[in-house]
């Protein structure tokens, strides 16, 4: 096996430049959704944001500056684990990538769905729980991210650049209302210094870190693309220090946003945003109540292009994992014409499709039980890239020099610090996903199957390695 992927083998072409990385790296990790999730859980989830922000987001970013810096070969985390760790491990942590993404689709797609029925004033008549909506809706999304992707990145890339800009301009304008009604009036919700404290005794509040830190997620998917950008030594890093800012700014004053336009216990889960949005543009008047439905159809546009940012990125893993032999040989196939890997591309969209059948048409069956279950694993087996990412980022650092571009902090003890911090919240993040809810009936049923089930998907990794061995 080689131990690196150039560009000039692998047919791929760099047509990213920095501000593709940019919009990539926001249209990746933003999603309203999770601003929404935290203000209904009230004002402590403030904390937990700059908690999640210290302890996992910025060392996630440090560590992808860094070995980007380093190694800006495509593949990103994958290639970064197996030249620390070796072929085995890089496989494991890049198969827990890929599969885990096949599962993420259907669950973006169907959020989607909802808050699309707001965009054309459906939002209330239950459209969103008729599958013969939201089947059409989440298949025309997926496979439209797909054509787009395949027929190469010059094209792909501005799916993904729109998605950022329309997932970016919904949350100014969330921020921009929220301030206004700062101005104007009394928070919605009571702010204290007791309320804005965190009670670490109850699960709920444990678990809700957990989501946070996973709405978090997504830095290291701009160095998967590394063999497509230009410049990835330089532009990768940058990409990472510019949007890192505008995302944990936008997470947490758009939860503020919300919770100052409307009480935290009143907040819809999916679309509390669009709640928000809705009482701020009454409060202002000038007849703006039709921006409510813009922000909808915005937010449609921008998860899917969040789903092409997320189709395209981990479709690379798989691309190199073909190139090394592990998976078959046509993952690693390049279009003749649009120099795409569409064979991995289009292996996750059929099996993403498959998981959407088996989602929306199984809904209220013991087929859907079974589906959940196997989200409720897919936590615990998308946290195994990371655990790779920090370990491999503080042994580089410890070992090898320090590169004279994208290396901060340049201390190795701040960097060891760094690293610690992530892989701790990580791994506090995979035990609180094993911790059944209060109300379940068979706790230890329940740990089994979410246990037993990623385990199930790590054996499943290693008999394809195996088989790839051979």
């Amino acid at each position: 096996m080689t131990a690196t992927v150039e560009t000039e083998q692998t047919g791929l072409t760099r047509v990213l430049g920095l501000r593709d990385m940019v919009l990539f790296n926001l249209v990746a990790v933003v999603s309203l959704r999770w601003v929404a999730t935290a203000a209904a859980a009230g004002p402590s989830s403030i904390t937990l944001w700059i908690l999640a922000a210290l302890l996992f987001f910025i060392p996630q970013g440090l560590a992808v500056t860094d070995m980007a810096a380093r190694f800006p070969e495509e593949g990103g985390i994958y290639f970064w684990t197996k030249r620390t760790f070796g072929d085995g491990h890089g496989f494991l942590c890049g198969w827990c990538y890929w599969v885990n993404n096949i599962l993420y689709y259907p669950n973006l797609l169907m959020s989607t769905a909802v808050v699309g029925t707001y965009a054309f004033g459906q939002g209330d008549t239950g459209l969103a729980d008729k599958w013969i909506y939201v089947l059409p809706a989440t298949l025309g999304a997926l496979w439209l991210a797909v054509g787009l992707n395949i027929v190469g990145m010059r094209t792909g890339r501005w799916l993904q650049n729109l998605g950022a800009l329309a997932t970016y301009v919904p949350a100014v304008v969330l921020v921009g209302l929220g301030v206004h009604a700062a101005l104007t009036r009394p928070s919605a919700t009571a702010l204290s210094l007791h309320t804005l404290v965190p009670n670490f005794g109850k699960f709920s509040e444990l678990n809700l870190w957990a989501s946070i830190a996973f709405a978090f997620a997504g830095l290291e998917l701009c160095a998967v693309m590394g063999g497509e950008v230009r410049d990835p030594r330089r532009t990768l890093p940058r990409s990472v220090l510019i949007s890192a800012p505008l995302i944990a700014g936008l997470y947490l004053t758009g939860t503020a946003a919300v919770l100052w336009l409307i009480p935290s216990g009143d907040v819809r889960i999916v679309s509390g945003f669009l709640q928000a949005i809705s009482v701020g543009l009454r409060e202002v008047g000038w007849g703006l109540g039709w921006v409510a439905s813009v922000a909808a159809a915005l937010f449609v546009i921008g998860n899917v292009g969040g789903v092409g940012a997320w189709l395209a990125g981990p479709a690379r893993v798989a691309f190199v994992i073909g190139l090394d032999r592990y998976f078959p040989p046509a993952f690693g196939k390049v279009h003749p014409r649009w120099h795409t890997p569409y064979v991995a591309i289009l292996t996750q969209a059929v099996l993403a499709t498959v998981f959407l059948f088996v989602s929306v048409l199984g809904k209220g069956t013991t087929v859907e039980k079974a589906y959940l279950i196997v989200l409720d694993t897919m936590l615990l087996v998308y946290f195994i890239p990371y655990i790779y990412l920090f370990i491999a980022y503080l042994v580089v650092r410890l070992r090898e020099p320090v590169p004279a571009q994208g290396a901060v902090p340049r201390s190795r003890a701040a960097a060891a610090v760094t690293g610690v911090a992530g892989l701790g919240l990580t791994l506090f993040a995979m035990v609180l996903a094993t911790i059944p809810p209060s109300d379940t009936a068979e706790p230890w049923l329940f740990r089994v199957k979410v246990i037993g089930g990623a385990a199930f998907f790590v054996v499943l990794g290693l008999l394809i390695y195996w088989r790839g061995r051979r």
